[in-house]
């Protein structure tokens, strides 16, 4: 079987860039940028990636590689901080970029080669970078350029060590994919030979080796995430998994009946944990805040269940890359802390398993067809861990949530009505803590900002905001002041990630 390689230097995107190259059906998996020359031969790959990052090679302490990979004959693309690192290992230039080049812009191909096969001479490619390549290493030949970056790739052929300035694996590069399956085919002469089924494969011995002979508890919010992952701990171990589903009081509108129907052939508990959640949230208004707290009152709460199960010492959670990456990492940015990564409690008393720790939502939908199962798990948007509490902007409050949930139900229902489900990565709405003054009856309101936020996106990492028809928010608009009390005006949310993130807190 093929395999890929990705190094690491800190990228938002490294695991993307991952994601990518199984979505091309090859295998890949991402190491630390740092990882030895004898290290990474162990694993005998058949390419590398050298990711984008936050740093400058500049400055103290910059990521860096061992440099006898770069002459190890493997086929290497370098990306944004990758193609700057290798440039300056090889001997080329780099210099702080007069200006730093961030969003859209167009390249240009200037050369002939493998790389570009198929592509065209001018296309749309995504920048972000603040040092800029001025001279290539000997024996490399530039590529391509843009408006502000005069080498925007380059390639030596006869070292097989090629890179580009721009983000390949995002969506908003439309010919990026094309441009890595030209690396990974005609360059490295890979073959199209990994699967979702592998996945599953994997997974459930992963499960089977971390859990052994011991009983597990899985948490169930109702997602396509927690869904997938309770599935593949029940075919790894059976009779000794347990389901619990903590209603933290935060859950959309009938979630919790719905989880309940949807895995009635499962040992489920459902635990009522309202009343520590709400009164561990009261008077918190910071978001970094709330999803610790959040966090925490998750453990807390399945250590409780534990109490009714029986001896349990292993919980499986069905944590995805975005959670991850956005929590941070040893050299990645933190973003915000996920209740179940960066929010979870030094002292958790549980051997912490996460089968999906490394997949985007849409290889979490493709495990979950390949599981079997039914549509209306796979296909819901995803709805985020700390639930509603992070759709309140400002104190967690009996009323707010009370809002908010209602509004929520509103805008899904008519998302659905207008048969937009399956177009749209999700759509919710965020209550302000913030009032206006508005009419209604011929008398004085002053009520609160419902916010709706309708997004697309193919892996939740980045995200544009979804051109909704104006008769439908005309709709939802009037619904939600006229059916939700406290509420007495609507704004819609036309702001893409980055710079933003998709949920609010």
């Amino acid at each position: 079987m093929s395999h890929v390689i990705v190094l690491d230097f800190g990228a938002q995107y490294n695991q993307l860039i991952a994601r990518r190259v199984r979505e091309a059906e090859v295998f890949c998996e991402v190491m630390p940028g740092d990882t030895s020359l004898e290290d990474i031969m162990e694993k005998t790959p058949d390419a590398l990636i050298l990711s984008g990052g936050p740093a400058s090679v500049f400055q103290q302490g910059a990521p860096t590689m061992d440099p006898r990979l770069l002459s190890a004959g493997i086929p290497t693309l370098g990306i944004c901080y990758g193609m700057q690192l290798m440039t300056r290992i090889l001997g080329g230039d780099v210099r702080p970029a007069a200006e730093r080049e961030y969003g859209r812009t167009l390249l240009r191909i200037i050369e002939s080669s493998p790389l570009f096969k198929g592509i065209p001479e001018q296309s749309q490619v995504w920048m972000s970078h603040g040092d800029v390549v001025k001279a290539t290493p000997p024996g490399f030949e530039t590529l391509a350029f843009t408006p502000t970056t005069p080498i925007a790739a380059m390639g030596n052929a006869e070292q097989k060590l090629w890179a580009v300035q721009y983000h390949p694996e995002v969506h908003h590069t439309p010919n990026g994919f094309r441009m890595l399956q030209n690396f990974l085919y005609l360059i490295a002469g890979l073959r199209p030979d990994w699967r979702p089924d592998d996945l599953i494969e994997t997974s459930v011995q992963q499960i089977c080796n971390q859990v052994g002979e011991r009983r597990a508890l899985v948490a169930l919010s109702g997602g396509v995430d927690s869904a997938v992952a309770a599935a593949l701990a029940h075919r790894a171990i059976g009779s000794r998994l347990t389901a619990v589903l903590i209603d933290h009081g935060l859950m959309r509108e009938n979630e919790v009946e719905e989880v309940r129907q949807a895995f009635s052939d499962m040992d489920l508990r459902i635990e009522n944990a309202a009343p520590q959640f709400l009164h561990a949230l009261l008077g918190i208004t910071e978001p970094e805040t709330k999803r610790k707290i959040i966090g925490r009152e998750f453990i807390r709460a399945f250590e409780r269940a534990r109490e009714n199960v029986g001896t349990v010492e292993c919980l499986i959670q069905g944590t995805v890359y975005p959670d991850v990456i956005e929590s941070g990492s040893k050299k990645a940015e933190t973003i915000k802390s996920h209740h179940n990564v960066g929010g979870l409690p030094d002292d958790a008393d549980f051997t912490i398993i996460e089968p999906l720790r490394w997949l985007f939502k849409d290889e979490v939908r493709r495990v979950g067809i390949a599981l079997g199962l039914p549509e209306s798990i796979v296909w819901r948007q995803p709805f985020p861990g700390p639930g509603l509490a992070v759709r309140i902007v400002g104190e967690v409050t009996p009323d707010a949530i009370k809002m908010v949930r209602h509004a929520d139900a509103i805008i899904r229902q008519e998302i659905r009505v207008a048969g937009l489900e399956r177009q749209i990565w999700q759509a919710f709405a965020v209550l302000l803590d913030v009032r206006s003054v508005g009419v209604m009856g011929d008398s004085r309101t002053y009520g609160h900002p419902i916010v709706i936020r309708a997004v697309e996106s193919q892996d939740g990492m980045t995200a544009d905001w979804v051109r909704l028809p104006p008769e439908l928010l005309d709709k939802m608009a009037s619904r939600i002041v006229g059916e939700v009390s406290g509420i007495n005006r609507v704004v819609y949310d036309i702001t893409s990630k980055p710079p933003g993130t998709i949920e609010w807190e």
